[in-house]
């Protein structure tokens, strides 16, 4: 039985302090492995969760400008949680910090933003085996509905994200 999406949302917000307080970890660290297409939930240094991830469809290499395709590396902050998103769920990652600015501004670029951990696209244009098997957002970092509702529920505002290669 498929669950409705708003249905889904209502009941993360509404349940999200109920949980934490039922004894879910919550990370105090976020790991990306980019090459590995893994994301890890840390807490106290030992990983409690692992979720595949899809990122942006130019991979390899540091994001450099707006535009780019590629999913930044770095160390950030989740700074921001959108239930309104166009994707199922999305917490922002703190990109660009001072120095991806100071780099682009070097570079003459604009360094973009609006790099997010979502889910699959609320209107989805191409078939769910899409989603699930290549790298297709514009530089950020998805992962599957049921797992950004855990990732969602098992991090708080301005939980430290490091990006690796």
């Amino acid at each position: 039985m498929r669950i409705p999406t708003l249905v889904l949302v209502s009941t993360v917000l509404l349940f999200q302090g109920a949980l934490h307080a039922s004894g879910f970890p919550v990370a105090d660290l976020v790991v990306v492995e980019k090459a590995n297409r893994k994301l890890h939930l840390i807490k106290d240094g030992t990983p409690f969760r692992t979720f595949e991830i899809a990122l942006g469809i130019r991979p390899i290499g540091d994001k450099q400008h707006e535009g780019d395709f590629r999913t930044p590396e770095g160390r950030y902050l989740l700074d921001m949680r959108n239930p309104h998103s166009e994707f199922f769920l999305s917490i922002r990652v703190s990109y660009p910090n001072g120095h991806d600015i100071r780099e682009a501004r070097s570079n003459g670029v604009d360094p973009g933003g609006a790099i997010m951990i979502h889910g699959q696209p609320n209107d989805p244009t191409r078939s769910e085996a899409y989603y699930r098997t290549q790298d297709w957002t514009n530089g950020c970092i998805a992962v599957s509905n049921s797992d950004m509702i855990d990732i969602w529920l098992m991090t708080d505002d301005n939980t430290p994200i490091e990006i690796r290669p």
